[in-house]
């Protein structure tokens, strides 16, 4: 018997919700349905996916399971949703994930541009971390992405869009925004600082240094700014990123920090709607993000 993706997805369910009763109602199935699903899954691996007969324990199988099912179910969930997306783009399709700080740059004039250009033309957009981004353009889920760094993907060209300069981002009535005296790579440990992703582009060898007692990463730039803004912390982020800080936030230079973010963007030389593609990708090329 082969494993079967609805296996997974009832499986995923019930390991996800701690018991059958909650994985068969978010399922629409039976109780009974799903018990008699999970023991053709087990019967099939010939080993236990959880620990003794209550549902809330994974094995150390169905840990393994479990991480890679959800992967499969996901994938497949995404690969159908964009079979339906094309089946009905009678107009054309584009799908778009770049990282935040760029998406809210080039999102509005694109869309404008590419639906006055298109009409009926359907357009996906995301933002997602460059590592979601590279992923999203090398499994087919996005035609043109827009990252930080150079990652070579077979299939997909990358060309260089814009470099923009790191500096301190703080409250804006922070201690180091606005001391008169340029600002250098030494005042950073002099107040709490938080790191971000970010922050690992950046080579110089006195910036790690004076980084790397840091204990609080944040993901999120949403959060970082939140956290931030209340005067405390400080960060280092490029300048593009700061471009939509609210006004309690100040971005500031610092003068022997060379270091600057390189953004590409990932264009896939196969799409089903390649000229909308190309065309999309001009557009993007087109704008001027000094």
């Amino acid at each position: 018997m082969a494993i079967k993706i609805e296996m997974l997805r009832c499986f995923c369910a019930v390991a996800q919700t701690g018991n059958l009763i909650d994985a068969a109602d978010r399922l629409g199935r039976t109780q009974s349905a799903v018990s008699m699903t999970l023991k053709q899954l087990e019967d099939h691996l010939g080993k236990k996916l959880f620990e003794g007969e209550r549902k809330n324990q994974l094995s150390p199988l169905g840990e393994q399971v479990f991480d890679l099912g959800l992967r499969q179910v996901r994938q497949y969930d995404q690969a159908v949703q964009n079979i339906e997306a094309a089946a009905q783009a009678q107009q054309g399709l584009i799908r778009i994930v770049s990282v935040p700080s760029v998406g809210a740059l080039i999102f509005p004039p694109l869309l404008d541009h590419m639906t006055q250009e298109f009409p009926g033309l359907k357009i996906e957009l995301r933002d997602s971390d460059t590592q979601q981004v590279l992923d999203a353009i090398a499994q087919d889920q996005a035609d043109i992405g827009i990252a930080s760094g150079y990652h070579p993907l077979n299939g997909v060209r990358t060309i260089p869009l814009f470099q923009d300069p790191f500096g301190l981002v703080a409250a804006s009535d922070h201690p180091l925004i606005t001391r008169a005296e340029p600002l250098s790579i030494a005042d950073i440990p002099t107040a709490p600082f938080v790191r971000n992703t970010l922050c690992d582009l950046i080579r110089t060898a006195a910036f790690r240094t004076a980084i790397e007692n840091a204990e609080i990463t944040i993901h999120n730039t949403h959060s970082l700014v939140t956290l931030v803004r209340t005067g405390q912390w400080i960060t280092v982020l490029p300048q593009a990123v700061t471009e939509f800080l609210p006004e309690a936030v100040s971005f500031r230079p610092i003068s022997d920090l060379q270091d600057r973010r390189q953004v590409y963007l990932y264009i896939r030389e196969r799409s089903r709607f390649q000229d909308l593609t190309e065309q999309c990708s001009a557009f993007i090329l087109s704008r001027n993000f000094a």
